[in-house]
């Protein structure tokens, strides 16, 4: 069995101001605190001399290889994003970073979301992707709107019950 993957789909490159300012402060303390505290610690373990029954310098090693790997793609991303900046000028509609409500049309149970962008998403806050089936079908939506979203337990019909932007 191969250890290749095939690629996965790739994520519509769009971000809030604090979700961007939250990936450039990670990259910044992963650039000048972090990995400077562990290669000075790989050098200290790789001065104890063999290697090969060396712990420390195994763990160590692996560490900056996780450090270098997230910021490479953090350097890659943040090229990448498009920082949307302000409210739409429709803000009785749905876009990126609207707060709505939906209630199930079947169960009358309501939730809260927020869309954010694929790289700032909290479950335990109700931020969800963009690239979400939920946000997908929720875009460009009103209030009283109705709409179906196919989720894993099955279709299910939502109702907009309000819409904010803040």
């Amino acid at each position: 069995m191969s250890r290749w993957r095939p690629p996965s789909e790739a994520s519509t490159a769009i971000i809030t101001r604090a979700g961007f300012d939250r990936l450039r402060a990670e990259l910044d303390d992963l650039w000048r605190v972090r990995r400077p505290e562990v290669v000075k610690a790989l050098a200290a373990a790789a001065a104890e001399g063999d290697r090969s029954e060396n712990a420390e310098y195994t763990y160590r090693k692996k560490q900056l290889g996780e450090i270098d790997r997230r910021v490479r793609y953090l350097t890659k991303r943040i090229e990448a994003l498009k920082v949307a900046e302000g409210a739409p000028t429709d803000r009785g509609a749905i876009f990126f970073g609207a707060v709505f409500e939906i209630e199930d049309a079947h169960s009358g149970d309501s939730a809260r979301y927020r869309i954010v962008g694929p790289d700032e998403t909290d479950a335990k806050a109700g931020w969800i992707s963009i690239d979400s089936p939920l946000a997908r079908a929720a875009l460009r939506k009103r209030v009283d709107d109705e709409f179906e979203v196919v989720l894993p337990t099955g279709i299910v019909r939502f109702a907009v019950v309000a819409v904010s932007y803040g």
